[in-house]
């Protein structure tokens, strides 16, 4: 019994952690639409580690639905081919926040816009408890090249978030993903 409520209150903490990280305040959705590249990333995930030699520069196209929903397109590279993802996230009642149902995972991940100028980049975490709490924090740019103080500002977010250096990396450009 102790255990168990050991652990409900461990989860309640890990969520109240999450939702301390405020979205951008007076977020624009239509002015956060259009091609996004993700130009840098931290995972705290053990399986990150062996994966983070493969990773590349990914492309999205954001997309806003009449109901305040997001359809995300995503190009992804991996080894050999380029694969196309599609995903919808979900409006909550905090602009700037999202929910999503991740079909891999069978869980419901939330994802937090926390920070962009619309024009330049964006910080956005992503939070899920599978297993245990992961975190995800993602840097994109409107081009495949951003400015060493946006990389600057994002590698220090990741590390005050308590990401490990190693954890955080800015990606090689993925070749012909997606066409030209």
């Amino acid at each position: 019994m102790k255990t168990k409520v050991l652990s409900v209150a461990m989860v309640m903490m890990c969520g109240m952690v999450v939702q301390a990280v405020k979205p951008q305040k007076d977020f624009n959705l239509q002015k956060f639409a259009g091609k996004w590249y993700r130009v840098g990333l931290a995972y705290d995930s053990p399986g990150f580690e062996r994966m983070r030699d493969k990773v590349k520069i990914s492309m999205g196209i954001v997309s806003v639905m009449p109901s305040g929903n997001v359809n995300l397109t995503m190009w992804e590279a991996l080894t050999g081919f380029c694969m196309l993802k599609f995903y919808q996230y979900n409006k909550t009642n905090v602009p700037g926040r999202f929910t999503y149902y991740s079909t891999r995972h069978s869980i419901v991940k939330d994802i937090t816009v926390v920070d962009t100028n619309y024009t330049e980049y964006a910080v956005v975490l992503k939070y899920k408890n599978f297993n245990r709490e992961y975190t995800q924090v993602a840097l994109y740019a409107r081009s495949p090249r951003t400015s060493i103080e946006v990389m600057q500002k994002f590698k220090a977010f990741a590390l005050s978030r308590g990401f490990p250096r190693t954890s955080i990396l800015s990606p090689p450009p993925a070749e012909n993903c997606p066409a030209s």
